[in-house]
């Protein structure tokens, strides 16, 4: 006879199928990007998301907590500002940032983009805030990873 792990689990209970056609997508807060939320860990704050840009829309100033990898289905994805400013990923290209990494980004004619964060991104305000992708302060929603 076989011995039963307690813990154990069958394929539905560790194997999730994400249909992606079958999601909405979500608007962000900023404007012209849009996402569809294909895994999310709130504990740790790992992700992957499929991102819509409009033409032209800007994710702006923001810092990789973590390492970033973003693969682009369509369009293309440039650093508007910063170190890197110009570098630029087009259809069918890997970019990966590392820990630390900061830029504003934008894509000048839209695109379709695959991305996966370690933990999210803190974006910097005008008045001095840093925030979350989803606007609430950084540290108080993602302090406990112990990043950043």
């Amino acid at each position: 006879m076989d011995a039963v792990t307690p813990n154990a689990k069958t394929a539905n209970e560790h194997s999730h199928v994400v249909r992606p056609a079958d999601m909405e997508w979500k608007p962000t807060r900023f404007l012209g990007c849009e996402v569809k939320t294909l895994f999310m860990d709130p504990q740790t704050g790992v992700m992957t998301a499929l991102m819509r840009f409009a033409p032209g829309a800007v994710l702006p100033d923001h810092e990789h907590v973590n390492v970033e990898q973003t693969y682009v289905l369509e369009g293309r994805l440039v650093d508007k500002e910063g170190p890197a400013e110009g570098t630029e990923a087009k259809q069918g290209e890997f970019i990966w940032r590392e820990a630390g990494s900061r830029h504003s980004a934008w894509c000048p004619e839209g695109g379709l983009m695959l991305a996966m964060f370690q933990v999210p991104n803190k974006f910097y305000e005008k008045d001095g805030r840093v925030t979350d992708p989803t606007g609430e302060l950084w540290d108080e929603v993602w302090g406990h990873t112990g990043k950043g």
